[in-house]
C-alpha cells in the first residue's frame, strides 16, 4: 500500500524518524539539565561536589536552549509525520476505491448478477476504509522501532545493567504483538466476510422495501437481518476480547519495566555508578517509549482487520475481467436486424441448458413478440439479442448502432424528468421532447409543475406505475436505438396507449423491436410472433398463423385470456 503513494509516506517517515531521534536526544537533555543545573544549585555543586549553589547563565541558557530546540525538532517531526501519513491514507483509500469502482465498471452484466450488489458496494466502502486504518500509525510504529534501536544503544553506553532490562523487554513487547496477530487474525477475516454479507442483505431489504411493507414482513426482515449481523457481533466480540488481553499486556510491560528499573537504578545511584540525572534520563526515556509502544500494539491490532478487508479488494481487483460479450458479436447481412445462428445458452450455475438450438432471423424495423411459459427462455434470449451475455455456443449478430432495454419495472432516478431521459446522453430538449412523444409520455410531463424539469423523486415515486414506464421508455428511444428489447414494458398501460406506442415504434423508429409479452393484445400488434418453449423455438409466425398450427401456443395465449378476465 505504501508503495502506491511513495513521496507522501517518505515525508511521513522522514518526519517519525526525525521525531524519534529527537526523542532519544531529549532524555539527554534531560540528564544534562538535571546534572550541569538542577543538581548544583541545590546541592552546592555537580555530583554534590563543594560550591556555592550558584549556577552559570550561560549553563542555564544552554540548558534552556537545548530542551525548547530538540522540543521544536521534535514537533516540526510531528507535524511531517502526521500530515504526510494521513494525504498518504487517504491516497491510498482513494486508489483502491477507484480500482474497485473501475473494476466493476469493466465487468460484463453476467458477472454482476452472480455477485450480491450489497457485498460490491461494501468492498468498494467499508472494506477500503479498514483496509487503510492500519496505514496512519505505521510511521509513527517505525519511529518506535528506531527509539527502541537507539535507547539501547544509548542505554547499553549509560549502564550495561540497565541496557540488558531494555533488551529483555522490547523483543518481549515484539513477540506479544506477533501472538496477538495470529490469535486475532482469523477472527477478523470472518468478521469482514459476515459484514460484507450483512450489507448485502440490508442493501436487498431496503431495495425491496416496497415488498416488505405490502406483505407485512418486517418482523421477519429484522429477524433475518438480525442473525446476519449477530454473526458480525459475535466474530468482532471474539476478536476484542482477544484485543483487551492484548491491550493489558502492552500496558503492563512497559509498567513492569520501570519498576524494575526504578529499583535498579536507586541501587545503581546508590553505589555511584550511575548519577542522578542519568537515572532521570533513562526513567524519562522509558516514560516517553511507553505511548509509541503501545502504537505498535494498535499498529498489529489493527493489521489482522486491514489484512482481512485488503484479501477483499484484492479478491475483486485481481479477478480477470469477463470478456465482453459485445465484442464477439457480428454484423447480419443487410436488413437483418437479429439474427442468432445455432445458439445455445448454459448458466455457470446450472447444468441444463437455458436455451437449446436457437435459429433466429428477424428483419430489421420489425416489431417481434416473444411469448413462453414461465422459465421458456424469453428474458435469456432478450440479453442475447442485446448483446448482454456471450451465448454457451453459436453466434449472435446484430444490426449496427445502439441497444437498449425497457425493463418491466422501471428504474427512474432521484432526479428530474429530463435526467432520467437523457441518463448521461448529450442530447437537447427537442430530442427528449420527441421520444417522449414516441413514448405517448409528452402529454403528462407537460402538465407537470416543471414539465422537464420536473424531480420524480426517489426511483420515480411521484410518478405513477404508467408513467414511470413511459419515461423509461423515453430513455431508451432517445438514443435511437437499432434493437430494442421491451421486457413486458407495457404492462401498466392501458390497450388504447399501449397500441399507440407501438405504432409510433412502427412508422417512425427504424428499429428492430424485441417485445416479451403476455397480454394477447400486446401479442397481436406485433408483425411476428416467437414462441419459445422448453428452451426451443416452438413456433415463429404471424400471431393467427401460430394459433392456428401450434396447439401449446393457442393454449397459453388463452390462459393469458382468462386470467386477464380473471383479474378484471
Amino acid at each position: 500500500m505504501l508503495s502506491l503513494h511513495p513521496r507522501p509516506f517518505t515525508l511521513s517517515f522522514g518526519g517519525a524518524a526525525v521525531f524519534a531521534m529527537a526523542t532519544v536526544a531529549s532524555s539527554f537533555a534531560i540528564r544534562w539539565v538535571i546534572d550541569n543545573v538542577v543538581l548544583p544549585r541545590f546541592d552546592g555543586g555537580p555530583n554534590g561536589a563543594p560550591g556555592d549553589g550558584s549556577v552559570d547563565t550561560r549553563t542555564v541558557a544552554i540548558g534552556v536552549a537545548m530542551i525548547i530546540g530538540i522540543g521544536l525538532v521534535r514537533a516540526v517531526g510531528v507535524v511531517f509525520r502526521r500530515a504526510y501519513a494521513s494525504e498518504g491514507m487517504w491516497r491510498v483509500a482513494e486508489t483502491y476505491t477507484n480500482q474497485v469502482v473501475d473494476r466493476l465498471v469493466r465487468q460484463p452484466v453476467a458477472w454482476h448478477r452472480r455477485h450480491p450488489d450489497g457485498d460490491l458496494v461494501a468492498r468498494a466502502g467499508v472494506d477500503t476504509e479498514s483496509t487503510v486504518s492500519v496505514i496512519a500509525p505505521i510511521p509513527f510504529a517505525s519511529s518506535t522501532v528506531l527509539m527502541i534501536f537507539v535507547s539501547t544503544v544509548w542505554l547499553f553506553l549509560t549502564d550495561i545493567p540497565l541496557g540488558i532490562v531494555a533488551l529483555v523487554v522490547f523483543p518481549l513487547v515484539v513477540v506479544t504483538n506477533v501472538v496477538y496477530e495470529r490469535a486475532v487474525s482469523e477472527h477478523y477475516t470472518r468478521a469482514q466476510t459476515q459484514l460484507g454479507e450483512f450489507s448485502a442483505g440490508v442493501h436487498e431489504s431496503f431495495e425491496g422495501v416496497q415488498l416488505v411493507k405490502a406483505y407485512g414482513a418486517e418482523t421477519r426482515e429484522t429477524d433475518r437481518l438480525a442473525v446476519l449481523a449477530d454473526r458480525v457481533r459475535a466474530s468482532r466480540v471474539e476478536a476484542v476480547a482477544r484485543r483487551s488481553w492484548f491491550d493489558a499486556l502492552t500496558d503492563m510491560i512497559p509498567a513492569l519495566a520501570n519498576i524494575a528499573l526504578v529499583l535498579l537504578g536507586a541501587i545503581r545511584v546508590e553505589s555511584g555508578d550511575l548519577t542522578v540525572g542519568e537515572f532521570s534520563s533513562v526513567i524519562f526515556l522509558f516514560t516517553l517509549l511507553v505511548l509509541p509502544l503501545r502504537l505498535i500494539g494498535y499498529a498489529l491490532s489493527e493489521l489482522p482487520r486491514s489484512m482481512a478487508a485488503w484479501d477483499r479488494i484484492q479478491a475483486v481487483v485481481n479477478e480477470p475481467v469477463e470478456p465482453d460479450p459485445d465484442s464477439a458479436i457480428g454484423r447480419p447481412a443487410h436488413g437483418i436486424g437479429v439474427h442468432l445462428d445455432a445458439v445455445q445458452f448454459r448458466h455457470e450455475s446450472s447444468s441444463d441448458r437455458t436455451l437449446v438450438d436457437i435459429d433466429l432471423e428477424l428483419a430489421a424495423g420489425t416489431i417481434t413478440a416473444l411469448v413462453g411459459p414461465t422459465g421458456s427462455g424469453k428474458s435469456t434470449l432478450a440479453d442475447l439479442a442485446l448483446g448482454l451475455i456471450s451465448p454457451t455456443d453459436g453466434t449472435v449478430s446484430l444490426a449496427p448502432g445502439a441497444r437498449a432495454i425497457v425493463f418491466q419495472e422501471a428504474f427512474l432516478v432521484a432526479g428530474t424528468v429530463r435526467d432520467n431521459v437523457a441518463f448521461g446522453s448529450d442530447v437537447d430538449d427537442d430530442a427528449i421532447w420527441t421520444a417522449l412523444h414516441l413514448a405517448a409520455a409528452d402529454d403528462f410531463v407537460r402538465d407537470l409543475p416543471d414539465a422537464l424539469a420536473t424531480v420524480v423523486g426517489e426511483r420515480g415515486i411521484s410518478l405513477s406505475g404508467g408513467q414511470r414506464q413511459r419515461v423509461a421508455l423515453a430513455r431508451a428511444l432517445v438514443r435511437t436505438p437499432a434493437v430494442l428489447v421491451l421486457d413486458d414494458t407495457t404492462s401498466a398501460l392501458d390497450p388504447s396507449t399501449e397500441a399507440v406506442i407501438l405504432e409510433r415504434l412502427r412508422t417512425t423508429l427504424d428499429a428492430t423491436v424485441l417485445l416479451i409479452a403476455s397480454r394477447p393484445s400486446t401479442i397481436a400488434l406485433a408483425d411476428d410472433v416467437v414462441f419459445l418453449a422448453g428452451g426451443r423455438i416452438a413456433g415463429h409466425g404471424s400471431h393467427d398463423e401460430l394459433l392456428d398450427t401450434v396447439a401449446e401456443y393457442r393454449e397459453i395465449v388463452e390462459a393469458f385470456e382468462a386470467d386477464r378476465a380473471g383479474a378484471s
